[in-house]
């Protein structure tokens, strides 16, 4: 009865064999097709490039061409005309079959849409609001069946519907968006963001999904005719496409070489792993089977659309989404034949056989699964995995992560072995760990090593060493696992970098001074020895960084730096602890006189000008010197006092050095105390403004006045400004005085404009820290001017000119409020710095105030009355007023009216009063003719 059944089961097979094609690589031509790309090459296809590359395609009977796209649409063109089989579209394909196209979705790539909106930050927090009115770029303009539909939905939802928006035709260019000429951009979360961040561009994202807008992403379709057509065909193509996408995700940095080898150069390498990275959490392609397809999801979609006025609620889209092939009814004869056969062969097959045979294939088929999935788990693993034979360190087994770590071919590794592609610094030490694995003494280790490229590139790996067992006797293999961390060892060494280095001079920064200058105590603790600290402060290094720029200044304090190096030994430190302070520490010392030349070499060096582009820069250097343990035995101390050291050096005249003396701590404690009754002084009713008239030269009457501000301490009596404001500036109240100076000014001013003259002024001094502080600034001077009457005239604002040389957004913006509060701004100390006249036409300044250095000595052809004349006519050619400080003499006031100045100031006319004084010095004064 077997024989009989197994002659019939014979017959039906060749009947079989006869009525199906044959099948295997020679029995038919591969079938050509083409699938069209959405844009132009990019990891944005990988999957497509991996079926290509690793013969799925092939294997499917497919010859698959891959054509390149201009637009988003043009998928959906190519495949309703039929010059492509197939294309990658986005959600927008639901419109296109609801509008009669016969369009299929076959699978979904990304489980979430890329597509969001990129816009220039504005400081503040996000807010999706500010779009409103602004030049947006999403989508094209003349086919709105693109992305634009996902983002103008989640828009609207955010309460700005298109109308509000001013749109303009997509160029597809980040730099648009860069460079200002739109205020935001439909973009890819997967590409532009990366092409911004290396432009050091500032923006915010937004998603439509933050609004729970949540579209597929890249989508694979055909046509109702290649469907119909070709069924086999549809379901081969896709199974190929989805199995390249998953080994595409599992082998990034594979396809991105395949990118660049094969396919596109237009982006780099960083780039491509950039898309690789951000698609992982679009495509999920660990918690969702790539091409899965919810029709929920599809819903969600439709309802998006009719939300947009896109679609009718609830339209249906049967036949939209691919259901697979079941076979063919033409050959469902074949299968009853078969199962016929089968259910012969069952009932003719002995029990006994039919056991047997059972238990065979299920044993064949537990070994095989075993082996796949062991194959599949070492070719698909995340990190490098090898067999190495104990005996020779040969490669006897390896898989692809660690080929490509090595970076080698696997011919090429199979023929080396462990020792031949390590680092020669790093193979004495693990020959000794693999000794101790071949003798049995360990079971296996682990260290971080180097591995050599044929490049010549080094790779940091963690590598772990397993020694395996071998069945039958055979030779002892080890398992090597090895991941690659270059670039986190790289990370962590620039961290490091930067938490110990300053970034700008490469020297050590104020963390490692501090644990050097601790090493350095210990062992002169133990050595007997002193320690020196040079505290190194550059002298006019503001001036330098006001008139030329902070970019030049960079340039010097790098230059100040190898200056300041070359003049020590290599044992010894150098650091810069911050702005224009370095500090060096001297250990071992046995005497003070290498200590002495160090330090002049130093101020020698730093004497000698600094190439500054086209420009010269002087600068010198003032030092104080500590001595551990003389001086102090804790770091604290020892800079403290090497502080002070440096303050008396500059008191001194500076361009010197100076030792710490208990008098400087006497100092530094009394500039302490005198801060601290400073911070009582504005409550306490101490401070005093005075009031010096500043005179019309060729009337003679007094048409302003510069409040000048005064401490009357209670047991010092009267403090210098030149000795208060400093404190003022550095603990930061100055901010306060300054606002106290504003409201005594604003009353006296009111006053005298209204008892003496209409136009009176008063003027005001600013320090740079209140000019350029960051809060509202001169608005609130504006509505106190208002409640009080007052027109913005009635103040001067005086600044230096330092102030302008680099002004930066903070400085204009304050400008500007002045100009719109209609307050005049006056140039301070003009001519003492290094003066760039470019700003005196940048900016809206009223009154210069030529210093009183020139006309100190002002005589009839002198110098300075030659560069006097020359400013009062340069002012005026600029539509400026001059005033001239200082004038103590009469030939002096003679000398600037004829020159034709406008208004003097100096104790010719009166010295500084008190604001009475100066009230009752007004009505003294004659009356206008």
């Amino acid at each position: 009865m077997v024989l009989i059944a197994l002659r019939r089961l014979g017959r039906c097979a060749r009947l079989l064999a006869l009525l199906l094609p044959a099948a295997g690589a020679g029995a038919a031509p591969l079938e050509q097709v083409t699938l069209q790309l959405k844009h132009r090459h990019q990891f944005q296809f990988a999957g497509y490039y991996a079926a290509l590359e690793q013969g799925y395609f092939r294997e499917a009977g497919l010859d698959v061409r891959l054509l390149e796209g201009s637009d988003g649409n043009e998928p959906e063109r190519a495949v309703l005309a039929g010059h492509a089989a197939y294309g990658v579209g986005s959600s927008s394909l639901l419109l296109a079959r609801l509008a009669g196209k016969p369009l299929v979705v076959l699978g979904v790539v990304f489980q979430h849409s890329p597509y969001a909106l990129a816009m220039r930050q504005s400081g503040g927090e996000p807010d999706i609001q500010r779009i409103a009115g602004k030049r947006v770029m999403i989508g094209s303009l003349t086919d709105e069946l693109t992305h634009a539909d996902e983002l103008l939905a989640y828009l609207k939802k955010e309460g700005v519907p298109s109308y509000r928006l001013q749109r303009v035709e997509h160029s597809y260019n980040p730099e648009d968006l860069v460079n200002g000429k739109v205020d935001a951009q439909s973009i890819y979360i997967t590409n532009e963001p990366d092409l911004m961040d290396r432009l050091g561009f500032a923006y915010d994202l937004y998603t439509p999904r933050a609004a729970g807008i949540d579209f597929y992403g890249d989508n694979l379709f055909t046509s109702e005719r290649e469907l119909a057509d070709h069924p086999r065909r549809v379901q081969a193509f896709r199974a190929a496409s989805m199995r390249g996408w998953q080994y595409a995700m599992g082998h990034q940095e594979e396809l991105a070489e395949l990118i660049l080898n094969k396919y596109s150069r237009r982006n780099d390498r960083q780039h491509l792993l950039y898309e690789a990275r951000q698609m992982v959490p679009l495509v999920q392609p660990v918690l969702v089977e790539i091409g899965y397809m919810n029709p929920a999801r599809w819903r969600h979609i439709a309802d998006v659309y009719a939300d947009l006025g896109l679609l009718p609620k609830g339209a249906n889209f049967d036949g939209f989404l691919y259901q697979g092939d079941d076979g063919g009814a033409r050959l469902k004869w074949l299968y009853r034949v078969l199962g016929g056969v089968g259910a012969l062969l069952a009932l003719a097959a002995a029990f006994h056989f039919s056991l047997l045979a059972r238990e065979r294939r299920r044993a064949e088929e537990t070994i095989r699964k075993g082996e796949l999935r062991f194959r599949t788990m070492f070719e698909a693993a995340p990190m490098g995995i090898a067999l190495i034979d104990a005996a020779s360190g040969e490669f006897r087994d390896v898989n692809p992560r660690y080929l490509a770590i090595a970076g080698r071919a696997q011919d090429e590794l199979k023929a080396s072995s462990w020792q031949a592609i390590s680092h020669p610094d790093d193979a004495a030490a693990e020959r000794e760990q693999m000794a101790g694995l071949n003798a049995g003494r360990v079971g296996g280790y682990k260290l971080s090593k180097r591995l050599l490229r044929p490049d010549g590139a080094v790779v940091w790996v963690d590598a772990s060493v397993a020694a395996i067992g071998v069945a039958g006797g055979g030779r002892q293999q080890h398992l090597c696992m090895i991941e690659d961390v270059t670039e986190k060892r790289a990370a962590e060494a620039l961290i490091w970098q930067q938490a110990n280095f300053d970034a700008l001079t490469e020297l050590p920064n104020r963390r490692m001074f501090h644990d050097r200058l601790a090493h350095d105590i210990v062992n002169s603790r133990r050595d007997g020895t002193r320690v020196a600290i040079l505290f190194i402060d550059l002298d006019h290094f503001k001036e330098v960084n006001d008139t030329l720029g902070h970019h030049q200044g960079d340039i010097l304090l790098i230059d100040a730096a190898r200056r300041i190096g070359a003049c020590v030994r290599a044992s010894d430190t150098v650091a810069r602890l911050g702005g224009d302070e370095f500090t060096v520490i001297l250990p071992e010392l046995a005497g003070l006189e290498r200590v002495e030349q160090i330090a002049q070499h130093i101020i020698d060096s730093l004497l000698a000008p600094f190439a500054l582009g086209q420009e010269q820069a002087f600068v010198s250097a003032s030092i104080g010197i500590t001595l551990f343990p003389d001086d102090g035995v804790d770091i604290e101390d020892l800079l403290k006092h090497a502080d002070q050291a440096m303050y008396a050096a500059k008191g001194a005249g500076r361009n010197r050095f100076s030792y710490f003396t208990p008098a400087l701590q006497v100092a530094a404690q009394n500039r302490m105390r005198l801060t601290n009754d400073l911070r009582g002084a504005l409550k306490g009713g101490q401070l005093e403004l005075y009031y010096q008239p500043i005179v019309h030269l060729r009337s003679g009457r007094i048409h302003k006045a510069e409040a000048l501000i005064r401490w009357n301490h209670p047991q010092r009596g009267l403090v210098s400004p030149l000795e208060f404001i400093p404190l003022a500036e550095a603990s930061g109240l100055i901010i306060d005085i300054g606002e106290w100076v504003f409201q005594q000014s604003l009353q006296w001013a009111k006053r005298w404009r209204r008892e003496h003259h209409p136009e009176f002024q008063v003027s005001i001094n600013q320090s740079p820290l209140e000019f350029q502080r960051e809060d509202g600034g001169y608005q609130g001077w504006q509505s106190q001017l208002r409640a009080h009457g007052l027109a913005g005239q009635s103040l001067v604002v005086e600044i230096t000119e330092g102030l302008l040389l680099d002004a930066n957004s903070a400085v204009t913006d304050k400008l500007l409020q002045l100009r719109d509060a209609g307050i005049q701004v006056a140039l301070d100390d003009f001519g003492t710095g290094y003066s760039s006249l470019s700003y005196l036409k940048k900016f809206d300044i009223d009154y210069l105030k030529i210093d009183r250095s020139f006309t100190r000595n002002l005589a009839p052809e002198s110098s300075d009355m030659a560069l006097s004349d020359a400013i009062i006519v340069m002012a005026h050619k600029l539509g400026l007023r001059v005033i001239a400080e200082g004038g103590e003499t009469e030939q002096q006031r003679a000398l600037l009216a004829g020159a034709g100045c406008d208004y003097g100031q100096g104790y010719l006319f009166a010295r500084p009063m008190p604001a009475e004084q100066f009230d009752a010095l007004l009505k003294a004064q004659p009356a206008a003719d």
